[in-house]
This record gives C-alpha cells, structure tokens and sequence, in this order.
C-alpha cells in the first residue's frame, strides 16, 4: 500500500498474485498481441535459426562455426539439409494452418503435404540461389573500390545478409507461405539496417553499398546490375483506400527499376506506376514520383552554401568561403 514500508515477503504472498490477476485478465482485454489455445504459429527463434544454417549452406566456411573442407562437405551438407527439411516443415506446416484458419485458404488437412511440397521445392532452388548471390558478391566487389577481395564482401558487408535472406525469403514468399519469410527478412533488417521486403523482385549482380536506410518495398522490381546506395527509399507514393476507409492492399505500390541504374545516397523513388529506366542514374537525395527515360541522369540543383564568421551571426551568400 502507499505509505506503506515496503515487505518483500507481503508483496510475493499478496502483491505477485494480484499481479498475476491483472496479467491476465489483459490478455482477455488486449487479445490482439497474445495467442494461447491450439493457435499454432511459427515459432521465431527456430525460423532465425533455420535462416542462419541456410546461410551455412550458401556460404560454407563463412557462416557458421562448423570447419569445412574437402573430406566432410558432403557429410556437412546432407547433415544440415537433412535438419533444415524436417524443422522448415514444421513451421511451413504452422503458417499454413495459421492461414487456413484465419483466411480459409485451404483446409488444415491438406497443410502438411503441402509444406513438405513447399520445403521441397525450396531447397530445391539452392543451387540457383547460390549463383545469384555469387553474381551478388562479384557485383559488390567490382563496385567498391574499397573492397580488397571477396572473402572481405561475404565477410563484412552488411548488404551480404541482407541479399541473402532476401533471396532465402523471396523463394518461400511466392510459394505462398506466409510469416516465416517476413520473419527472415524483418531479421535481417534488425542486423543490418537494410529492410527489403521479400515479396520485391531483384534481379542478378544487386548490390547496396554501405546499406544503412535502404528500403525496398513488397511490390518493387529491380532489374539486373543495379547499385544503391545508403539511405534509398524504393517506397509506395501514396495507400489508396476503399469505401470504408481501409487501404487497398494487393495493388503496385512501388516503383519498377531498370538494369543498369545507379540510385546514390537519400534518393527517395515512390508509386507503383513510377519507372526508372535502363542506364539510368539517380542523384543524391532526389525525390522522383515520376517516370524517369532511359540513359537519363537526375541531380537535384546545388544548395546555395552561406558563409559567415563562426564568431557571429553575419552571413554572406558567397561561392566560396
């Protein structure tokens, strides 16, 4: 009670039930950010750990702490895929249901066939997803003067995993599964600073210098050796709404990005119908809602610079200092 001296003892005997109480009728109350019962839903952390084998997978001797080399790599592989497989399934199987029962989509029976279906046309891809990401790191490496080898981009560049699960996530995206490959992705976002939204479509050689503040939004496409820089938007221009009110989902929302195009730092790109052309390049901090031809370069006009003396509050408009 307030004035009260504070007791331990009373608190546990009589101030932790009450707490309990007050939990749990919450739970009742704000339902919404809770689940209990037979509600089956992926779990998060086995997803991150999934993802991060699936890494081992893509870049073994890389990620991971296992020691890899010509004797074992088979064992290594068939080892992991053989975890990955039945774990994928498991939480494949949860979202399926998780779907079925919140959107009708198709009747729980049927979920676990499908998720083994799923999970086995996925790992099916990775194969392809390793020469993507190889085009990736190549990109990466030849566009940055910076970087000394490769082995230097897979290990440090944070656009390496934010790529990566990109392309883990964006093969489970159009299998239709939901949750799981927003759980990859929004992880690597939480690592990197780099947020691309699985349902995007990238094409070959991407590469994101620097990284931090990117955002690629769901209905992006993005065509072949295509480089951006930190702190580019590829975002929706604007949420067109129904006649209650509620926004419209399911429409093209973000722009569509040729091959070749250049986008340098704080660029903002919005709409669904705004195209960047071939060979295009895009200026620092541009704001373009616009299409843009192709071969065409956008800068946005010099500031005016004022210079004054940093003792006092005069200033001159001046070219130079």
């Amino acid at each position: 009670m307030k004035g009260e001296e504070f007791s331990e003892d009373n608190w546990l005997e009589e101030g932790l039930p009450e707490l309990i109480d007050r939990i749990i009728e919450s739970y009742d109350e704000y339902g919404g950010i809770n689940r209990s019962e037979d509600e089956d839903l992926p779990s998060k952390q086995a997803v991150i750990e999934i993802l991060e084998d699936l890494l081992s997978i893509l870049f073994p001797g890389y990620f991971g702490n296992a020691k890899v080399d010509r004797f074992n790599i088979r064992y290594f592989v068939g080892n992991l895929l053989s975890s990955i497989y039945s774990r994928l399934v498991s939480e494949v199987e949860k979202s399926l249901k998780y779907l079925s029962r919140n959107f009708g989509v198709a009747s729980e029976e049927v979920c676990g066939k499908r998720a083994r279906m799923i999970v086995r046309e996925f790992l099916e891809k990775i194969p392809d997803i390793r020469a993507m990401l190889s085009g990736d790191i190549q990109a990466a490496y030849d566009g940055d003067p910076a970087a000394k080898s490769t082995d230097e981009v897979i290990l440090s560049y944070p656009c390496v995993l934010a790529i990566a699960t990109y392309r883990i996530a964006h093969e489970l995206w159009i299998r239709g599964v939901p949750l799981i490959p927003r759980i990859m992705t929004e992880y690597a976002h939480s690592k990197t600073g780099i947020d691309i939204h699985p349902g995007a479509k990238i094409g070959r050689n991407f590469f994101i210098d620097h990284g931090t503040g990117v955002v690629v939004g769901e209905t992006t496409e993005i065509g072949d050796n295509v480089k951006i820089y930190q702190g580019v938007t590829l975002g929706a221009l604007s949420f067109p709404k129904d006649e209650r009110g509620k926004i419209i989902k399911g429409l093209k929302r973000h722009p569509t990005v040729g091959n070749n195009v250049v986008i340098y730092s704080g660029a903002t790109i919005l709409g669904g119908e705004t195209v960047i052309g071939n060979d295009a390049v895009i200026g620092g901090n541009a704001w373009i809602t616009s299409s843009i031809p192709a071969g065409t370069k956008v800068i946005i006009a010099p500031p005016k610079l004022y210079y004054g003396n940093s003792c006092g509050n005069d200033s001159v408009d001046s070219n130079q200092p």
